[in-house]
Protein backbone atom coordinates (compact mmCIF):
# COMPACT_ATOMS: atom_id res chain seq x y z
CA UNK A 1 0.00 0.00 0.00
CA UNK A 2 2.90 2.22 0.72
CA UNK A 3 4.55 1.70 -2.39
CA UNK A 4 0.99 2.47 -4.25
CA UNK A 5 0.45 5.51 -2.42
CA UNK A 6 4.25 6.89 -3.39
CA UNK A 7 3.89 6.00 -7.10
CA UNK A 8 0.67 7.95 -6.62
CA UNK A 9 2.50 10.75 -5.55
CA UNK A 10 5.05 10.53 -8.10
CA UNK A 11 2.61 10.73 -10.71
CA UNK A 12 0.37 13.41 -9.28
CA UNK A 13 0.07 17.12 -10.97
CA UNK A 14 1.77 18.85 -7.89
CA UNK A 15 1.01 22.32 -8.12
CA UNK A 16 0.82 23.52 -12.36
CA UNK A 17 2.97 20.45 -13.08
CA UNK A 18 2.47 20.15 -17.27
CA UNK A 19 1.31 16.81 -18.73
CA UNK A 20 2.92 17.27 -21.70
CA UNK A 21 6.93 15.74 -21.49
CA UNK A 22 9.83 18.48 -22.36
CA UNK A 23 10.72 16.42 -25.43
CA UNK A 24 7.07 16.85 -26.69
CA UNK A 25 6.68 20.56 -26.09
CA UNK A 26 8.08 22.02 -29.57
CA UNK A 27 5.05 20.15 -31.29
CA UNK A 28 2.25 21.02 -29.08
CA UNK A 29 -0.48 23.01 -29.91
CA UNK A 30 -0.12 26.76 -28.77
CA UNK A 31 -3.22 26.93 -25.89
CA UNK A 32 -5.63 28.74 -26.66
CA UNK A 33 -6.25 31.71 -23.81
CA UNK A 34 -9.26 31.42 -21.23
CA UNK A 35 -10.31 34.27 -19.77
CA UNK A 36 -11.77 34.15 -16.34
CA UNK A 37 -15.65 35.20 -16.79
CA UNK A 38 -16.49 38.34 -14.19
CA UNK A 39 -20.03 39.03 -15.23
CA UNK A 40 -21.75 37.08 -12.58
CA UNK A 41 -19.53 40.36 -10.44
CA UNK A 42 -22.14 42.25 -12.28
CA UNK A 43 -25.54 40.68 -11.19
CA UNK A 44 -27.53 42.40 -8.62
CA UNK A 45 -26.43 39.90 -5.59
CA UNK A 46 -22.81 40.87 -6.38
CA UNK A 47 -23.52 44.29 -6.74
CA UNK A 48 -25.12 44.31 -3.23
CA UNK A 49 -22.63 42.28 -1.61
CA UNK A 50 -20.12 44.76 -3.06
CA UNK A 51 -21.45 47.81 -2.26
CA UNK A 52 -21.16 46.55 1.63
CA UNK A 53 -17.62 45.37 1.48
CA UNK A 54 -16.81 48.97 -0.10
CA UNK A 55 -18.81 51.16 2.11
CA UNK A 56 -18.63 49.40 5.45
CA UNK A 57 -15.50 47.77 5.29
CA UNK A 58 -12.86 49.64 3.16
CA UNK A 59 -14.28 53.20 3.66
CA UNK A 60 -14.21 53.20 6.99
CA UNK A 61 -10.76 51.95 7.35
CA UNK A 62 -9.37 54.03 4.53
CA UNK A 63 -11.20 56.49 6.17
CA UNK A 64 -9.91 56.29 9.61
CA UNK A 65 -6.73 55.00 8.96
CA UNK A 66 -5.48 58.17 6.90
CA UNK A 67 -7.21 61.24 6.27
CA UNK A 68 -8.56 61.27 2.32
CA UNK A 69 -9.94 64.74 0.76
CA UNK A 70 -12.14 64.30 -1.97
CA UNK A 71 -12.63 67.44 -4.73
CA UNK A 72 -13.64 67.68 -7.93
CA UNK A 73 -17.01 64.85 -7.58
CA UNK A 74 -19.37 68.21 -9.11
CA UNK A 75 -17.27 67.48 -12.66
CA UNK A 76 -19.52 64.28 -12.65
CA UNK A 77 -22.81 66.26 -13.05
CA UNK A 78 -21.14 67.43 -16.79
CA UNK A 79 -21.25 64.35 -18.41
CA UNK A 80 -23.43 61.07 -18.81
CA UNK A 81 -22.11 57.86 -18.29
CA UNK A 82 -20.70 55.21 -19.37
CA UNK A 83 -17.25 57.36 -18.82
CA UNK A 84 -13.54 56.38 -18.78
CA UNK A 85 -11.69 57.30 -15.91
CA UNK A 86 -8.04 57.35 -15.66
CA UNK A 87 -5.90 57.64 -12.93
CA UNK A 88 -2.34 57.51 -11.69
CA UNK A 89 -1.44 54.35 -9.89
CA UNK A 90 1.16 53.93 -6.68
CA UNK A 91 -0.50 51.77 -4.06
CA UNK A 92 -3.47 48.92 -3.88
CA UNK A 93 -5.20 51.49 -2.08
CA UNK A 94 -5.72 53.20 -4.91
CA UNK A 95 -8.89 51.37 -6.54
CA UNK A 96 -10.80 51.38 -2.71
CA UNK A 97 -10.14 54.96 -2.46
CA UNK A 98 -11.63 55.83 -5.93
CA UNK A 99 -14.31 53.65 -5.75
CA UNK A 100 -15.23 54.75 -2.23
CA UNK A 101 -14.84 58.66 -3.12
CA UNK A 102 -17.37 58.29 -6.12
CA UNK A 103 -21.48 59.17 -5.86
CA UNK A 104 -22.99 55.43 -5.10
CA UNK A 105 -24.70 55.63 -8.21
CA UNK A 106 -21.27 56.05 -10.23
CA UNK A 107 -19.63 53.36 -7.87
CA UNK A 108 -22.32 51.04 -8.34
CA UNK A 109 -21.80 51.23 -11.98
CA UNK A 110 -17.65 51.39 -12.53
CA UNK A 111 -15.86 48.42 -13.60
CA UNK A 112 -12.03 48.42 -12.81
CA UNK A 113 -9.49 47.21 -15.50
CA UNK A 114 -6.84 45.03 -13.34
CA UNK A 115 -3.89 42.82 -14.86
CA UNK A 116 -4.64 39.14 -15.96
CA UNK A 117 -1.02 38.17 -15.32
CA UNK A 118 -1.79 39.56 -11.56
CA UNK A 119 -4.85 39.42 -10.42
CA UNK A 120 -6.51 36.36 -12.58
CA UNK A 121 -3.28 34.06 -12.37
CA UNK A 122 -5.19 31.85 -9.47
CA UNK A 123 -9.20 31.32 -9.14
CA UNK A 124 -9.12 32.63 -5.89
CA UNK A 125 -7.28 36.23 -6.30
CA UNK A 126 -9.79 36.49 -9.51
CA UNK A 127 -12.73 35.94 -7.68
CA UNK A 128 -12.80 37.60 -4.58
CA UNK A 129 -11.67 41.11 -6.93
CA UNK A 130 -13.98 40.49 -9.09
CA UNK A 131 -16.11 40.73 -6.21
CA UNK A 132 -15.20 43.08 -4.42
CA UNK A 133 -14.27 45.40 -6.72
CA UNK A 134 -16.04 44.55 -10.01
CA UNK A 135 -12.42 44.18 -11.96
CA UNK A 136 -12.27 42.07 -15.41
CA UNK A 137 -8.69 41.15 -16.51
CA UNK A 138 -6.89 42.87 -19.06
CA UNK A 139 -3.33 42.60 -20.55
CA UNK A 140 -0.72 44.80 -19.66
CA UNK A 141 0.42 44.90 -23.07
CA UNK A 142 -2.82 45.42 -25.00
CA UNK A 143 -4.24 42.63 -27.30
CA UNK A 144 -7.90 41.57 -29.17
CA UNK A 145 -9.36 40.46 -25.53
CA UNK A 146 -8.24 43.83 -23.75
CA UNK A 147 -10.71 45.77 -26.17
CA UNK A 148 -13.81 43.20 -26.55
CA UNK A 149 -14.17 43.33 -22.96
CA UNK A 150 -14.24 47.09 -22.45
CA UNK A 151 -16.19 47.24 -25.40
CA UNK A 152 -18.93 44.89 -23.92
CA UNK A 153 -18.77 46.81 -20.60
CA UNK A 154 -19.16 49.90 -22.36
CA UNK A 155 -21.98 48.81 -24.72
CA UNK A 156 -23.53 48.10 -21.65
CA UNK A 157 -23.57 50.94 -20.15
CA UNK A 158 -20.86 50.04 -17.67
CA UNK A 159 -18.38 53.00 -16.57
CA UNK A 160 -14.11 51.75 -16.78
CA UNK A 161 -11.88 52.49 -14.29
CA UNK A 162 -8.33 52.40 -15.86
CA UNK A 163 -4.45 52.82 -14.86
CA UNK A 164 -3.10 53.95 -18.46
CA UNK A 165 0.80 53.05 -16.03
CA UNK A 166 -0.48 49.31 -16.40
CA UNK A 167 1.15 48.64 -13.34
CA UNK A 168 2.10 50.12 -9.54
CA UNK A 169 4.77 53.04 -9.49
CA UNK A 170 8.15 52.12 -8.52
CA UNK A 171 8.92 55.58 -7.10
CA UNK A 172 5.62 56.90 -6.97
CA UNK A 173 5.83 58.87 -9.97
CA UNK A 174 3.92 58.49 -13.45
CA UNK A 175 5.30 55.61 -14.80
CA UNK A 176 5.27 54.71 -18.54
CA UNK A 177 1.75 55.61 -20.22
CA UNK A 178 0.44 52.94 -22.13
CA UNK A 179 -2.76 54.48 -25.05
CA UNK A 180 -4.96 51.54 -24.36
CA UNK A 181 -7.60 53.98 -22.54
CA UNK A 182 -7.43 56.54 -25.47
CA UNK A 183 -7.81 53.72 -27.89
CA UNK A 184 -10.97 53.09 -26.49
CA UNK A 185 -12.15 56.37 -25.43
CA UNK A 186 -11.48 57.10 -29.10
CA UNK A 187 -13.41 53.82 -30.51
CA UNK A 188 -16.12 53.78 -28.38
CA UNK A 189 -16.90 57.72 -28.55
CA UNK A 190 -16.51 58.25 -24.40
CA UNK A 191 -15.29 61.27 -22.45
CA UNK A 192 -12.23 60.41 -20.42
CA UNK A 193 -12.19 62.15 -16.83
CA UNK A 194 -9.04 62.43 -15.29
CA UNK A 195 -8.28 62.03 -11.52
CA UNK A 196 -5.25 62.66 -9.74
CA UNK A 197 -4.12 60.93 -6.38
CA UNK A 198 -1.55 62.72 -4.28
CA UNK A 199 0.03 60.78 -0.68
CA UNK A 200 -1.04 57.02 -1.74
CA UNK A 201 2.48 56.36 -2.19
CA UNK A 202 3.07 57.84 1.03
CA UNK A 203 0.44 55.73 2.66
CA UNK A 204 0.80 52.32 1.08
CA UNK A 205 4.16 52.40 -1.58
CA UNK A 206 4.64 48.65 -2.83
CA UNK A 207 5.69 45.92 0.04
CA UNK A 208 3.81 47.88 2.75
CA UNK A 209 0.15 46.07 3.29
CA UNK A 210 -1.29 48.49 5.77
CA UNK A 211 -1.87 52.17 5.56
CA UNK A 212 0.64 54.16 7.26
CA UNK A 213 -1.71 55.87 10.22
CA UNK A 214 -2.63 59.86 9.70
CA UNK A 215 -1.08 60.34 6.21
CA UNK A 216 -2.68 63.32 4.19
CA UNK A 217 -4.42 61.60 1.04
CA UNK A 218 -6.40 63.14 -1.78
CA UNK A 219 -8.22 62.65 -4.44
CA UNK A 220 -9.05 64.92 -7.36
CA UNK A 221 -12.06 64.46 -10.12
CA UNK A 222 -11.21 66.50 -12.93
CA UNK A 223 -13.49 68.04 -16.28
CA UNK A 224 -13.99 65.48 -18.73
CA UNK A 225 -12.09 65.02 -22.42
CA UNK A 226 -13.65 64.40 -25.32
CA UNK A 227 -11.86 63.25 -28.44
CA UNK A 228 -11.71 65.88 -31.12
CA UNK A 229 -12.78 65.16 -34.44
CA UNK A 230 -9.72 63.31 -35.88
CA UNK A 231 -7.78 63.52 -33.03
CA UNK A 232 -5.66 59.95 -32.86
CA UNK A 233 -4.91 57.96 -29.87
CA UNK A 234 -1.58 59.71 -28.99
CA UNK A 235 -2.88 63.23 -28.94
CA UNK A 236 -6.13 62.07 -26.22
CA UNK A 237 -3.12 60.25 -24.24
CA UNK A 238 -1.01 63.53 -24.35
CA UNK A 239 -3.95 65.82 -23.16
CA UNK A 240 -4.81 63.21 -20.61
CA UNK A 241 -1.54 63.29 -18.80
CA UNK A 242 -1.59 67.07 -19.25
CA UNK A 243 -5.26 67.13 -17.50
CA UNK A 244 -3.49 65.29 -14.60
CA UNK A 245 -0.61 67.08 -13.79
CA UNK A 246 -2.85 70.33 -13.89
CA UNK A 247 -5.27 68.34 -11.08
CA UNK A 248 -2.37 67.15 -9.08
CA UNK A 249 -0.85 71.18 -9.24
CA UNK A 250 -4.51 72.48 -8.17
CA UNK A 251 -4.24 70.18 -5.34
CA UNK A 252 -0.48 70.98 -4.73
CA UNK A 253 -1.30 75.04 -4.99
CA UNK A 254 -4.56 76.23 -5.71
CA UNK A 255 -6.85 76.20 -8.66
CA UNK A 256 -5.80 80.09 -9.85
CA UNK A 257 -1.83 79.10 -9.84
CA UNK A 258 -2.81 75.95 -11.43
CA UNK A 259 -4.17 77.70 -14.32
CA UNK A 260 -1.91 80.32 -14.53
CA UNK A 261 0.80 77.40 -15.36
CA UNK A 262 -1.26 75.49 -17.12
CA UNK A 263 -1.32 78.62 -19.27
CA UNK A 264 2.05 79.31 -19.49
CA UNK A 265 3.12 75.91 -20.19
CA UNK A 266 5.18 75.17 -16.49
CA UNK A 267 2.52 73.00 -15.21
CA UNK A 268 5.28 70.30 -13.29
CA UNK A 269 5.30 67.14 -14.85
CA UNK A 270 3.87 64.15 -12.96
CA UNK A 271 7.30 61.97 -13.98
CA UNK A 272 8.86 63.50 -11.15
CA UNK A 273 12.75 65.42 -10.99
CA UNK A 274 15.82 64.11 -12.71
CA UNK A 275 17.50 62.99 -9.81
CA UNK A 276 18.43 59.94 -8.36
CA UNK A 277 16.09 57.41 -7.44
CA UNK A 278 16.45 57.87 -3.99
CA UNK A 279 15.84 61.61 -4.25
CA UNK A 280 12.95 60.43 -6.60
CA UNK A 281 11.17 58.16 -3.86
CA UNK A 282 12.39 60.96 -1.08
CA UNK A 283 10.46 63.58 -2.95
CA UNK A 284 7.16 61.09 -3.38
CA UNK A 285 7.12 59.87 -0.29
CA UNK A 286 6.48 63.38 1.24
CA UNK A 287 2.47 63.69 1.96
CA UNK A 288 0.10 66.00 0.92
CA UNK A 289 -0.47 68.69 3.39
CA UNK A 290 -2.71 68.43 6.18
CA UNK A 291 -5.74 70.34 5.18
CA UNK A 292 -8.10 71.68 7.97
CA UNK A 293 -8.54 71.36 11.71
CA UNK A 294 -6.17 68.63 13.06
CA UNK A 295 -7.85 65.39 14.64
CA UNK A 296 -8.37 65.65 18.30
CA UNK A 297 -8.72 62.34 20.68
CA UNK A 298 -11.99 62.80 22.84
CA UNK A 299 -12.93 60.12 25.50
Amino acid sequence: MIDEIREVARGWRWTRRPLVPRSAEPWQRPRQPREFPTAWARTPPAKAIREGVLRYGFKPVVWTETEPTVEGLDNLEMVKPPVMFVANHSSHMDTPLILCSMPKAWREQTAVAAAADYFFDVWWRAASTALVFNTFPIERTGGKRATTTAGRLVGEGWNLLVYPEGTRSKDGWLGRWRHGASRLCIEYGIPAVPIALRGTYAAMPRGRSWPLKGTPISVRFGPPLNAEEGEDFRSLSRRMQQAMARLWDEDATTWYESLRREADGTTPSLTGPQAPKWRRVWEAGRPPARRGKPKVWRP
